[in-house]
């Protein structure tokens, strides 16, 4: 009877398996990370083709080409001299009497069915072209004029194909003029201008950002004014001159907290501060500005002081052993030198202002606003705001508006985010 004895595994054996089983290890490690990143973009690519394939119809809209009567008589303008005659005309009369005669329509059903293909705004854009050339008038112009918003999605939506075509609200005449007009090259699809140079309307043909856009931007410049100074000048109180107690220690986990505190808690701030204390009025940049301030300014604080703090001492202890006062020594060394830093903390802080939606809410910058803001008192909305006011309205050429105006947010942000890599990688000294 013999004894089976297992053999010993040797020492290099041990080894060679440790570092088998950490490689493999490793290379889970990697897989998870390369499969985060493959799952954040996919997002990402659903997300875009999403936006931009709802979003980049919304920079085109469609136009109705009309042989239009500019007889003075029948506009009511007796005298052209007068610009304030041209404010009474009656373009959009003439408009819908030119439509008349294109389809042959005289019943007044169908005048009624006729009239609605034509924008309401077309009659403002006519008018204000006579108005810049008067030599106009009595004389029959070959003009394209904005159709409304449901010849706008049928003609979008057909392409190629009339049965694909979105007919939503239109009535059988209506899609019989339409296919007419369409086949003798009377309707076209052309850059929307509108878009990028109107407020907001209930039309949404005639809807445009530029309102919003103008508000977002004195919105973020009250905010720069404000945060910036401010964020900058407690970053250095609280590393070069503010004594370690824990008083400072208090105020430091206070800042961190604030930096995480949901956006909306602020709306109620300044809901309670601004407008009901102080009595300030609601929808205007200003407030927004005020609001988007104290919610920025911890993010700025953070940041700058830790710009700050990767000034190396040897450069503070030089300008202090050279004569240098500490007041000295901060401006005209340790700022200049972590300017980069504080600035690309607070383009940040900009971009991450200017796509907020909720603290605006609560101080009533979601009211219906068509105006152009000229100032930061101005009645005004927000883009962000725009974006929200436009997905809630039931008519689906509002959709397309959405995504475009989400796609024109998005191009801010990341002209914003650019700017804020190449200051850093222009300005950034390394010690």
């Amino acid at each position: 009877m013999t004894d089976s004895v297992k053999p010993r595994e040797s020492t290099i054996d041990k080894v060679n398996k440790n570092l088998a089983r950490r490689y493999r290890a490793e290379k889970r490690f990697r897989w998870y990370g390369i499969l985060s990143i493959a799952f954040g973009l996919a997002c990402l690519v659903v997300l875009f083709t999403d936006i931009v394939g709802k979003g980049h119809k919304g920079f085109l809209t469609t136009e109705i080409f009309l042989e239009v009567d500019l007889n003075a008589e029948d506009l009511g303008i007796y005298q052209p001299e007068d610009p304030a005659t041209f404010m009474t005309g009656d373009f959009e009369g003439q408009i819908k009497r030119a439509l008349y005669a294109e389809l042959g329509v005289s019943d007044r059903r169908e005048k009624r069915a006729a009239a609605a293909m034509v924008s309401s705004g077309a009659g403002y854009a006519l008018r204000d072209r006579v108005m810049a050339d008067p030599a106009l008038l009595n004389t029959t112009i070959k003009i394209w004029l904005l159709a409304d918003d449901d010849v706008d999605t049928w003609l979008k939506s057909r392409g190629d194909n009339p049965d694909q075509a979105f007919t939503g609200r239109l009535t059988e005449q209506q899609l019989a003029w339409l296919e007419t007009l369409y086949a003798d090259g009377k309707l076209k699809t052309v850059f929307n201008t509108v878009f990028f140079t109107s407020g907001d309307s209930r039309e949404p043909e005639m809807a445009g950002i530029l309102g919003a856009a103008l508000g977002s931007f004195f919105t973020v410049l009250v905010t720069l004014v404000l945060s910036f100074p401010i964020g900058v000048a407690a970053a250095v109180y609280l590393e070069e001159y503010a004594p370690k107690n824990r008083i400072t220690d208090l105020i430091e986990v206070n800042i961190n907290n604030l930096a995480a505190v949901p956006s909306i808690i602020f709306g109620l701030l300044g809901l309670a501060i601004f407008i009901n204390f102080f009595g300030m009025p609601r929808s205007i940049p200003l407030v927004g500005g005020l609001v988007l301030t104290l919610m920025t300014l911890p993010t700025i604080i953070i940041s700058s002081r830790a710009a700050i703090k990767a000034v190396p001492p040897s450069i503070r202890e030089a300008a202090l052993g050279l004569g240098a006062s500490k007041m000295q020594m901060v401006l005209h060394h340790v700022l200049p030198l972590a300017m980069p830093g504080m600035l690309t903390g607070a383009i940040i802080g900009m971009a991450q202002a200017l796509g907020e939606t909720a603290p605006l809410l609560m101080i009533g910058m979601v009211a219906f606003v068509v105006d152009i803001p000229g100032g930061v008192t101005d009645a005004a909305t927000a883009l962000p705001v725009q974006i929200f006011l436009w997905a809630d309205s039931p008519e689906r050429a509002f959709v397309e508006k959405t995504s475009a105006a989400i796609m024109v947010l998005l191009g801010f942000l990341f002209l914003m985010n650019t700017l804020a890599v190449w200051l850093r990688r222009k300005l950034e000294r390394r010690w």
